[in-house]
């Protein structure tokens, strides 16, 4: 059966594209990834694609109708059927999100709808909350708003800074957005009245 491919775009250092390279590296994984976009030339992101042998494609988005029509036609050229964002720092053209509704997910570093946007750290040390977390969620119009799929949480510890939870946090993405890519690919996601269904329950 052929793998789904899979197109990645990034702003910045790529480690959860690292995590989805390294995932996607089993022959027996059902995707693939197909083409990584970045917005950036300097991306640290961009060498983690070179060194693993996947297509990438710098796309300037000084203009975001411009970048979402080249976006979309590099997407399409390379046979991706599915889009994830791994650090992407810029707001989409509504009509790129459009064009790939349902198919184009986010892993954001909040419980959302807990701390949407920027920030989130520092946003979960000011309220004071005992638990912090990470959230990948399918990408709508409304920034930071679409349907979760899964959720990893850590423990806000007494002391913690924005980047000791930083850095206890990425851990759990790296896990967390592998899985909840592997739930789609496997078309084990379904979304009713704007919640995600998960045919089966597994933990990560």
């Amino acid at each position: 059966m052929p793998r789904l491919r899979l197109g990645v775009l990034i702003s910045g250092r790529g480690s959860n594209l690292q995590a989805l390279i390294e995932a996607t590296a089993d022959p027996a994984h059902p995707a693939e990834i197909g083409l990584v976009i970045s917005n950036r030339a300097d991306a640290a992101g961009l060498d983690r694609a070179r060194r693993a042998g996947i297509p990438s494609r710098v796309i300037a988005d000084t203009n975001r109708e411009h970048f979402a029509a080249e976006a979309h036609h590099a997407l399409r050229g390379a046979g991706i059927g599915f889009v994830a964002l791994a650090g992407f720092m810029r707001i989409l053209h509504p009509g790129f999100v459009e064009g790939w509704r349902d198919r184009m997910v986010n892993i954001h570093p909040s419980l959302l709808p807990a701390f949407p946007g920027l920030g989130t750290h520092r946003q979960a040390l000011d309220a004071g909350v005992l638990e912090h977390g990470a959230t990948v969620h399918f990408v709508t119009a409304q920034l930071d708003h679409g349907p979760a799929i899964a959720q990893a949480r850590i423990e806000v510890r007494p002391g913690d800074t924005e980047e000791t939870l930083a850095t206890r946090l990425l851990v759990e993405e790296h896990k967390l957005y592998p899985y909840a890519i592997r739930l789609f690919v496997e078309d084990r996601l379904s979304i009713v009245d704007d919640q995600v269904v998960v045919a089966e329950t597994h933990k990560i």
